[in-house]
C-alpha cells in the first residue's frame, strides 16, 4: 500500500463514527442506550480491576467504547457482491454462514468484519449483512413482482462506486478521497421515510413476511440496528426497563456465568415510523416497523468443541416442554442445562473448549531460559504466562433470529425447516466465506508462537 493511502482500519473507523452520528440522529434512543451502555462498563471496570487489567493487556479496552455492530438486509445478488467490494475497502470481510431461515427468517447471512488481531484492536466495527431469498416467498406473483421492484433500485451513489473501484484499481484512497468514500458510503444505509411501492404492495409484502416488507419496500437497506457492547448485559437489561424502554423479555444466547462465552444479546422493540407510500393521487400515509435499539454482551470464543457442546445444551433447554424460549421457566431451563458446561478458565483451556491468547508476564520475560521449552500451561500454573481468553467476533444464528422475530413482531418459529444454501450465498458473494474456527484457531497459534520469540 502506498505511503500516501490511509489504512482500511482509518476508513472502518471513521465509517463507524458517521454511521453511529447518523444513526443517533435517525433513532435518539440509540443515543440514550449508548450512554446507558458505557455507564454500566465504567462500573463493572470499576469493580473488577483483574478485568480492566486483562482488557488492557490485549489492547481491548480503547475499542470498547468505539465497538459496535450494525445490521442491513439486501434483496439481490449484485448489492450483496457490490457490498463486499465497499467493506473491502475498510478492511472487513465475510466471516461465517448463518441460515436465518430455519428459524422463518427468509434469508441467509454473512458478518462483515476484521480478521487479524491487529486490525481488530484498531476497530472491531462489523455489519451483519443478511440476503433475501425470494424463492421462500411461496406466492409466485409477489416473488416475481418483488423481484422486478428490487432490480429496479440502486442503493449505491455514483460517487461511492467510483472511489470503489478507485480503491480496488489504485491498491488504496488518500485521506482526502477516504472522507469522500465513508461520505458516499453511508448514503446506503440511511432512512428514507418514502417507500417505493403504493399501500396495497406493502401489506401484500408485509402479509407474506414482514421482513419481506423492510427489504423490498424502500429505496436501500437502511441499517436497522447499531449495537454497542456491554461488559454486564443483566444490568444493562435492567437499566433499560428503569429508562422505559420496552425490552426484550428473553435475553438471547446463554446464561450469566462467571465465565462469559459467545454472545449474550438483548434488545428495545422496533420503532413504529412514518412513511409515505406513493400512488397516482398523491400517497398514502403509513407506518413501518424494523429498526430497534440492540445491547451484546461477548466472551470467550469457543473451539469446534465447545461450539457442540454449546449448541447441544441450547437445544437441551429450548426443547425441554416444547416451548422454545417462549416458556416463563426458560431462564431457569437455560440455567439448569449450562451447569454442565465448565464455568472456569482453567478447565475450559485444559479440555479444550475455548481459545485463548498467551503472553509472557514480567516474570516470564525475565526468565527467557525458563520458558524456552516448558508447555504453555505449565507457564500459566507457573506464574511465567497469561491465558485471557479470545473474544468472540461473530454471531448465533438462533440468537439472531431471536432478535429478528422478536423486533418484525413476529411469534418465535418452533417448526425448523432446513433450507441452507450455502453454495448459492458464496456464488452470489462472490468469493467463500471465511471460517471463523481458522481465524480464532490463528489468533492463538500466533499468541503461543510469541512466547517462545519474546
Amino acid at each position: 500500500m502506498s505511503a500516501s493511502f490511509v489504512s482500511p482500519d482509518v476508513i472502518r473507523r471513521l465509517f463507524a463514527q458517521a454511521m453511529s452520528r447518523m444513526y443517533r440522529t435517525e433513532v435518539p434512543l440509540y443515543g440514550t442506550l449508548v450512554e446507558l451502555v458505557e455507564r454500566i462498563n465504567a462500573q463493572v471496570l470499576d469493580q473488577d480491576p483483574a478485568l480492566a487489567a486483562q482488557l488492557l493487556r490485549n489492547d481491548e479496552r480503547a475499542r470498547l467504547d468505539e465497538e459496535r455492530h450494525g445490521a442491513i438486509r439486501v434483496g439481490t445478488v449484485q448489492e450483496l457482491a457490490t457490498l463486499r467490494r465497499l467493506f473491502a475497502v475498510m478492511g472487513m470481510f465475510p466471516v461465517g454462514y448463518y441460515d436465518l431461515s430455519v428459524a422463518g427468517v427468509p434469508v441467509h447471512s454473512t458478518a462483515f468484519r476484521p480478521l487479524t488481531g491487529a486490525a481488530l484492536a484498531q476497530n472491531p466495527f462489523r455489519v451483519f449483512t443478511s440476503l433475501l431469498r425470494l424463492e421462500l416467498i411461496e406466492d409466485e406473483t409477489l416473488r416475481a413482482e418483488s423481484a422486478k421492484i428490487l432490480a429496479r433500485r440502486r442503493i449505491f451513489t455514483d460517487g461511492a462506486l467510483a472511489l470503489i473501484d478507485q480503491a480496488e484499481r489504485d491498491g488504496g484512497l488518500s485521506q482526502a478521497d477516504a472522507e469522500r468514500f465513508v461520505e458516499e458510503a453511508l448514503e446506503t444505509f440511511r432512512w428514507h421515510g418514502d417507500a417505493t411501492v403504493d399501500l396495497p404492495t406493502y401489506h401484500a409484502l408485509h402479509n407474506a413476511h414482514r421482513l419481506v416488507a423492510d427489504v423490498v419496500s424502500f429505496r436501500g437497506p437502511h441499517i436497522n440496528h447499531l449495537t454497542p457492547r456491554t461488559l454486564d448485559i443483566d444490568a444493562a437489561q435492567a437499566a433499560m426497563i428503569e429508562h422505559g424502554m420496552a425490552a426484550k423479555a428473553v435475553i438471547e444466547g446463554p446464561p450469566r456465568r462467571a465465565c462469559p462465552i459467545l454472545l449474550r444479546q438483548t434488545s428495545f422493540k422496533a420503532l413504529e415510523e412514518a412513511v409515505h407510500f406513493p400512488d397516482s393521487e398523491g400517497g398514502d400515509a403509513g407506518t413501518h416497523t424494523a429498526r430497534f435499539g440492540e445491547i451484546e454482551q461477548r466472551g470467550l470464543a469457543l473451539t469446534p468443541k465447545g461450539r457442540a457442546l454449546y449448541d447441544q445444551l441450547l437445544s437441551q433447554a429450548r426443547d425441554a416442554g416444547g416451548e422454545g424460549s417462549t416458556g416463563g421457566d426458560y431462564g431457569q431451563r437455560l440455567q439448569a442445562v449450562f451447569a454442565s458446561f465448565p464455568d472456569d478458565h482453567d478447565t475450559l483451556r485444559q479440555e479444550g473448549l475455548g481459545y485463548y491468547r498467551y503472553q509472557l508476564t514480567d516474570a516470564g520475560r525475565a526468565a527467557p531460559e525458563r520458558v524456552a521449552d516448558l508447555p504453555a500451561e505449565v507457564l500459566v500454573a507457573a506464574g511465567l504466562a497469561t491465558a485471557d481468553p479470545i473474544v468472540y467476533e461473530d454471531f448465533l444464528p438462533v440468537s439472531a433470529a431471536g432478535i429478528f422475530q422478536s423486533n418484525l413482531g413476529g411469534e418465535e418459529q418452533r417448526a425448523y425447516a432446513a433450507h441452507a444454501n450455502r453454495e448459492a450465498f458464496e456464488q452470489a458473494l462472490g468469493v467463500a466465506v471465511n471460517d471463523e474456527f481458522e481465524i480464532y484457531e490463528r489468533l492463538q497459534a500466533e499468541s503461543l508462537a510469541s512466547l517462545r520469540i519474546a
